[in-house]
């Protein structure tokens, strides 16, 4: 916020109380008008309504718009191209180089636009095993993003480490501020950029908090690998035994819903990490799409939408009553709450897990030809883990139309992976045959046709299909073998009827079904052509047969 009229705000008799000793001044940014340092949720809630920045909702969730930008601007993403890193990165679709000086060109007019203006910070960390774990600062511009930092991540727990907090990794993020392309070389007025040799990330020109969230995971998938950290793009739950269980996935296949599963401890909702010590998520708290959020089937991330400290981004409301109406999808399909952990019930205090014993990719079939769950070989699995196959549905992404578009996303993550994928499946085929996990295919896309003919599985069918698949009662069923991709198809499962393993038996026309599938096999084989160099053998020999 730009205060020119100097006017005190609800807590800046406080701003300092939790101020940390390694200032901002440290990375060049002077002359503010105001620092927020840390300020916890209630004072957080005066600052944004005293400034106009949200709503609050009935109940007590604050409703935010992020005006023109309802999701991430993929094609913004720059990483500076440096010494230290240039070898590491995979350069290309997803990483695309930034020239250093013209990094601190930007830089340099960002420390001149925020000038005067109050910021807030919030220090945290990222990473639940201490082991791994990595200080951060998030630097915002809008009280509500600091509110959203402060829920996503882990918070600190005393003054003494507010004091002596230092960020190994700064973000700044700055919605007013405008990349000029003539200037800056980039390629709107939209800008994420990413210096690892600077520990520091700009985001100009968007007000959407998950650019916040994936910059630091994409530093994470940067670092962590590094260290011999599977860095994964996956959700992760404890059944009652100690059992854990992993769900990849891009937006819109699942995760949050599936991993809130009421019957197992929830680890974490999108990003984790897999060391010698077992899975530990990345955040403190969850980020969910809640576009036609049932009460009955996802109880559990209904409820947050209805609590105080819960943030609602682009979700339509009713400015008398209050009342949120979680169907309404005019401002956008990617509407979000961001919340605690600790707001679902039987989320786990400390966010750590054993090593999985199941791990499950879950796709969503826009073609209505894969079956509903599929038993892999370790090979198999890391086929599909490269391949990464889903639909992006509408509104997670900048540009995206009503219609799910086929994708194929390396590593179920490729926006956010930042060495080349064969680095990512060497790490997490080491570890499943380390840890002797069970892989599983997911699809919680189409049946009975493609999209616009078919229907969208039910979600009573796929929490049953993972339920008797992470108990170990998959295992002993009767399988047959898929034509075309080999992997093994169950005949029969507990409470879900025969004929919706079978997907080719929901097809009106068998023909046509066969050409689909066939049609979408072939694309399989034409995407993974890219990956073979460098690609054991044996996982190119994973693929579909055609």
């Amino acid at each position: 916020m730009n205060n020119l009229l100097d006017i005190k705000t609800p807590a800046q008799g406080q701003a300092n109380a939790l101020k940390a000793d390694y200032g901002l001044e440290n990375i060049g940014l002077t002359n503010l008008r105001q620092i927020y340092w840390n300020l916890p949720m209630e004072a957080l809630y005066e600052e944004i309504v005293f400034r106009n920045e949200a709503k609050i909702s009935q109940q007590g969730p604050i409703i935010a718009k992020t005006g023109q930008h309802t999701g991430r601007s993929a094609s913004d993403k720059l990483i500076v191209r440096e010494a230290t890193s240039e070898k590491d990165v995979w350069w290309g679709q997803y990483n695309r180089p930034f020239a250093p000086d013209k990094f601190d060109e930007l830089y340099a007019r960002v420390q001149g636009f925020l000038q005067g203006r109050d910021l807030f910070v919030q220090d945290c960390y990222v990473g639940a095993d201490p082991e791994f774990r990595m200080p951060i600062r998030i630097i915002t511009e809008l009280a509500w993003h600091s509110l959203f930092v402060r829920n996503m991540f882990i918070p600190l727990k005393t003054n003494e480490e507010y004091r002596r907090h230092i960020p190994e990794f700064t973000v700044i993020a700055a919605p007013s501020f405008k990349g000029i392309p003539q200037i800056d070389q980039t390629a709107t007025n939209t800008v994420i950029a990413l210096n690892f040799d600077q520990r520091l990330c700009i985001v100009g020109n968007t007000a959407y908090a998950g650019e916040i969230k994936k910059s630091i995971f994409t530093v994470l998938n940067y670092f962590l690998p590094q260290q011999g950290v599977m860095s994964m793009h996956c959700s992760a739950n404890q059944g009652k035994d100690g059992d854990t269980a992993i769900f990849f996935g891009l937006s819109g296949t699942g995760k949050t819903t599936l991993s809130a599963d009421p019957t197992r401890g929830l680890i974490g909702d999108d990003e984790h990490g897999w060391s010698d010590n077992g899975v530990f998520n990345f955040e403190g708290g969850c980020y969910a799409k809640v576009i036609n959020l049932s009460p009955t089937a996802e109880p559990q991330i209904y409820s947050t939408t209805r609590r105080f400290g819960t943030v609602l981004e682009n979700v339509v409301y009713d400015p008398v009553t209050r009342m949120i109406d979680l169907d309404d999808e005019s401002i956008t399909e990617n509407t979000r709450a961001c919340y605690p952990l600790e707001y679902i019930d039987n989320a786990l205090s400390d966010k750590r897990g054993g090593h999985p014993k199941n791990v499950v990719l879950l796709t969503c079939d826009a073609s209505g030809v894969m079956p509903p769950i599929a038993k892999l070989t370790p090979e198999q699995a890391m086929y599909q883990f490269i391949s990464g196959y889903t639909s992006k549905l509408a509104g997670t992404e900048v540009g995206l139309g009503a219609e799910p578009e086929i994708t194929f996303s390396a590593c179920f993550g490729g926006p956010f992976m930042v060495h080349h994928p064969s680095v990512y499946a060497d790490l997490l085929k080491r570890k499943i045959l380390r840890y002797g996990a069970n892989c599983w295919l997911v699809n919680t896309g189409w049946v009975g046709g493609p999209y616009g003919i078919g229907k969208r599985i039910s979600i009573k069918y796929t929490r049953a299909l993972l339920n008797a698949a992470l108990s170990g009662k998959l295992l002993d069923v009767e399988y047959k073998t898929d034509p075309l991709f080999c992997f093994q198809v169950p005949k029969t499962c507990p409470d879900v009827p025969d004929d919706v393993l079978d997907p080719a038996s929901s097809w009106a026309n068998k023909n046509a079904y066969m050409q689909r599938y066939r049609a979408l096999a072939g694309r399989f084989i034409d995407n993974f052509k890219k990956f073979e160099e460098g690609t054991p053998p044996e996982i190119i020999a994973a693929g579909p047969k055609l």
